[in-house]
This record gives structure tokens, sequence and C-alpha cells, in this order.
């Protein structure tokens, strides 16, 4: 039996944040062990509770959503942050992944799917919605890396990470893959028939790597150079 995941819920509306732990409440395996109304009270209670996830509205009075991802990077690296919010705009999705969130759904996500992406970004996976994904994947090119900074500074982003990953031993490159499309360690593990802790020390080992600053912008960066267009003499990227 897999063990209980614990959340410390985030929003400001009163009446949505406890509407979302009634439905959570009805799922085997996740467990609600404190509540806040804003980032700066997030902070407290995740210091009191230590929970193996926060999830946490995007737009809050005082310390929003982004900089409360910003905040747990900081001072809660192990720490995932799901964020569930009822807006996309390219800004909000581009912020809070650079920021380092493990995710991001909209708040219209069924009851299940919270909570796969939930047990998903506690075992290091990575979620985004199908419907923000594509934002998400068009900002990550050279001119603005998932670290949020400039050419270079997200790792192996755009033509550059294709060439990085000429790096990775075999292995290496099928973990690559799979944390590319967003798969928790133990999916990972499972997929490709290794140990948990061998899965974790590739990552480990990516991270270093291709320079990235978190599984987020590894995930992302991963993608966009997998994905990478033909080289100008028709080839692809080497495999």
């Amino acid at each position: 039996m897999s063990p209980t995941v614990r959340i410390v819920l985030v929003d400001d509306q009163q009446l949505l944040r406890r509407g979302i732990a009634m439905l959570l409440s009805t799922v085997d395996g996740i467990e609600i062990v404190g509540e806040a109304a804003d980032g700066r009270e997030a902070l407290a209670v995740i210091a009191r509770f230590t929970p193996d996830v926060v999830l946490a509205d995007v737009r809050m009075p005082g310390m929003d959503g982004i900089e409360l991802v910003a905040r747990c990077a900081a001072e809660h690296p192990e720490l995932p942050v799901l964020l569930l919010t009822t807006f996309d705009g390219e800004l909000v999705v581009t912020g809070a992944l650079a920021a380092g969130a493990a995710g991001f759904l909209l708040k219209d996500t069924s009851t299940d799917a919270l909570a796969d992406a939930i047990r998903s970004v506690a075992d290091g996976g990575m979620v985004i919605d199908p419907r923000v994904a594509r934002i998400a994947m068009r900002r990550t090119g050279p001119e603005r890396s998932p670290n949020g900074g400039g050419e270079g500074s997200g790792g192996a982003s755009g033509g550059e990470g294709s060439g990085a990953l000429a790096v990775l031993t075999r292995t290496e490159r099928l973990v690559a893959e799979q944390v590319a499309e967003g798969r928790s360690n133990s999916e990972i593990a499972a997929e490709l028939v290794l140990a948990e802790g061998t899965v974790k020390n590739h990552v480990s080992s990516l991270l270093r790597k291709l320079e990235a600053r978190d599984r987020t912008a590894l995930a992302l960066s991963l993608y966009k150079a997998l994905n990478a267009p033909a080289a100008p003499d028709g080839s692809s990227p080497p495999r």
C-alpha cells in the first residue's frame, strides 16, 4: 500500500479551499494536514507540518502562488508545489514554471486527475494541464530559459540542448526521455526496469550535467532538446 501523501492547501477563497479539501478527503492516500489563505501564511504552515506536497492557488493577495513557489524552492527545495488556478495566461504559466513549480492545473480538473497529479509530483514527477502545456513548451526556447533568465541560463534548452545530450550515457538518455514526459521516478523505474534509487541517481546526474536548477527546469529543457527540429543538412539531433 502506498504511503499517504500529506498536503498543505493554499487558497485565499475559503469557500473554494474548503470545497477542494472536501473533495480530496474522499480520496484514499491523500491527507490535508494544513490550510492557508496566502503564501506568507503557507510558509508558517509548511514549517509546522512538513507536508509532502503544497497545492496552491496562483492569484492570492500578499504573497501569491508564484512567489510561494520561489520561496519554497529556496527554503524547502525537496518540497513540490502544484499550482491550481482558473487562469492560464502565458505570463502566469511561464512565471510559475520558471519559479520551479512542480505542476500547473486548471481548477476545472476532475478530482481523480487532481489526485493523480498530487501523487505524481509527490513521487518526483511533473504535471502540466494539456491545455496549458503548449504555452509552457513554446516559451522554453533559447531566448527564455526555464530558469527565467537569458540564453544559456536554463541548461539544455533549444538547439544548444540537443548538443548537450551527447554527454549522456545510454541509460541517462533513456531516463532523460522519461523525465521529459513528466514521469515520476517510480514510473520511470517500472518502464525501464530499474531500481527506483538508480533512477534517482540518474536524475541527479542529469541535473548536474545539464546544469538545470531543478527537475521542472530539467523536464522542460529536455523536452525542448529532444523535440528540436532537424539540423540544416536534414539530419535529426543525435538520439
